[in-house]
């Protein structure tokens, strides 16, 4: 099998090929990649903080470590730089409004009508998602506009019957 790797497009300046593709060709390639949707939440001593976000994956299985990206400009990013721990909530196919609630700024996004409580270890977790996952967080490794947190897996809690709510072309969609 031969497998040809171009970095180079006839739309590309030279300038482009030094520097990377443009913003929005970044973004049109991956608004064709499906994503599976999450809600990762904290607390760092300041009550409790939450994003949508669409960049968690599975590093390791021995140890067990997931990593998730966040971009440093954002209202959680401070809370999630100083905290130990999170929770990584998967949302059900049927949690489309929750993930827009956690993808909105400028609002609580733990005022009602969004039901949480917290884990026994005092992280938040929401209530009714179709599993979590505690995280004790390891690393916070800079990627240009964003951290990726490496975290371990600590404790989790699945639905199994729950189908996935996923992210694709500027759509939530589910299996």
């Amino acid at each position: 099998m031969t497998v040809t790797v171009s970095s180079y497009s006839e739309t590309s300046s030279d300038a482009d090929a030094v520097a990377g593709i443009a913003p929005k060709r970044f973004k049109q390639a991956f608004r064709r990649y499906p994503a599976g949707v999450v809600v990762v939440t904290a607390d760092a001593g300041l009550g409790p903080v939450g994003f949508t976000a669409t960049s968690l994956t599975s590093l390791s299985l021995d140890p067990p470590l997931v990593s998730f990206a966040i971009g440093t400009t954002t209202s959680s990013w401070p809370h999630i730089e100083r905290a130990a721990t999170a929770v990584v909530n998967f949302l059900g196919a049927d949690q489309q409004a929750l993930a827009t609630t956690f993808a909105t700024s400028g609002i609580d996004r733990f005022a009602a009508p969004t039901d949480w409580r917290r884990l026994p270890q005092g992280e938040p977790v929401l209530n009714d998602v179709a599993g979590w996952l505690r995280l004790d967080i390891e690393q916070l490794v800079p990627a240009g506009d964003h951290r990726i947190v490496i975290a371990r897996v600590v404790d989790s809690w699945l639905d199994e019957g729950r189908s996935p709510l996923l992210f694709l072309d500027g759509a939530y969609h589910s299996i």
